[in-house]
């Protein structure tokens, strides 16, 4: 069996080697190929790890190990991206520290390129259940992806809402992919995984150790566009997540709330601190163009235009492609300039339409 340099990844976070670890081992050989072809000596050569970690690699290195891991993977139908495959995260890729393997159930899709983390407290006030279905409600509407940590709180209300409007949603662990936890979400981790994706960058069994939260947090807006702070406390792992946004340059919003609740002085901090204060959803879109031209077109699908004869509603679906000038709209219709310009003063009048500079018209 030829081992590829993707199983030797894959095997090297299965025995629990640190980024840097793995880093440490590139900086020594030109491949992993290399790497798996090396003798003892050569492997207690290698500067940056420790002796325990290279006793490890010599017992393991063995191809049925490998073999074995694989169709461990596969047979829990638990999906693995490394990064060296072109399938890997394009937004994780361009972040600090990016995991070296991802363990998936479910699938990541193109689409899921168009996220947006919503995170929060695990013990949620009313006020930030109310605002976390809001704006993760309109999110969904938008065709985004929430992105969020399946904690209990904020987390599980964000997941929960995006799978109720039918949008996407990813989930990113703490812990091994075959570890659910919390216990009591294993339901939604089901569903995510049938209709979105679970994702942990963590070998199998590892359990959900404190100082994995921290580390997973960087993923979960590594993913992301921009990352939305509900509720937090002063000293919260939704801190960690936005200053990690930060430091990606991603786009932080947090959500103002009461200067007497412990749950609101973290995301009254991260206000005072520059991140965007946010009462809308138009606080949101208007940070990304792909967004505003998402909204503009859903008000424009959401208008009731019954009431409008056939030739108006002719002259609408063609505006909704973008602004034209009249002469266009009399060709690509076929009615002449005169009755275009009638019809165009009554969708006018109805403020269906308006005139922009130079008879150029556009959809309100």
């Amino acid at each position: 069996m030829k081992i590829s340099d993707r199983e030797i990844l894959i095997w090297l976070n299965d025995l629990g080697l640190t980024n840097n670890q793995i880093k440490n081992i590139l900086s020594r050989f030109d491949t992993l190929t290399d790497f798996w072809e090396a003798g003892k000596n050569e492997i207690y050569n290698i500067d940056g790890l420790s002796d325990d970690v290279k006793e490890k690699i010599i017992k393991n290195k063995n191809e049925d190990k490998i073999e074995n891991l694989i169709y461990k993977l596969e047979k829990n139908n638990i999906n693995t991206i490394t990064l060296l495959d072109e399938s890997y995260p394009k937004s994780l890729k361009n972040i600090y520290d990016s995991p070296y393997v991802l363990y998936i159930k479910g699938q990541i899709l193109k689409e899921d390129e168009l996220a947006i983390a919503v995170v929060g407290s695990r013990k949620s006030t009313s006020y930030g259940k109310w605002a976390c279905e809001k704006f993760t409600k309109e999110l969904a509407e938008l065709g985004v992806t929430i992105v969020s940590g399946l904690a209990i709180g904020i987390d599980t209300i964000a997941h929960r809402t995006a799978l109720n409007e039918g949008g996407r949603t990813i989930g990113v662990l703490g812990c091994g992919i075959d570890i659910i936890y919390p216990q009591k979400n294993k339901y939604l981790y089901d569903e995510i995984s049938e209709k979105g994706a679970i994702i942990s960058e963590f070998p199998l069994g590892t359990p959900p150790l404190p100082y994995n939260f921290p580390q997973r947090n960087r993923i979960i807006s590594g993913l992301s566009m921009g990352v939305v702070v509900i509720e937090a406390q002063e000293k919260s792992g939704s801190l960690i997540t936005a200053n990690h946004a930060l430091e990606q340059g991603k786009e932080v919003f947090a959500l103002p709330g009461n200067i007497n609740s412990i749950f609101s002085r973290g995301t009254n901090k991260l206000i005072k601190d520059g991140a965007k204060l946010l009462l809308d959803i138009e606080d949101i879109i208007e940070e990304f163009p792909c967004l505003v031209e998402k909204n503009q077109m859903k008000n424009v699908n959401n208008i009731d235009y019954s009431s409008l004869s056939e030739t108006e509603r002719k002259v609408i679906d063609l505006l909704k492609e973008g602004p034209l000038y009249i002469d266009i709209i009399a060709y690509k219709t076929g009615l002449d300039i005169s009755t275009v310009n009638s019809i165009l003063t009554i969708l006018e009048l109805k403020g269906f339409i308006s005139e922009l500079p130079g008879k150029l018209y556009s959809i309100c």
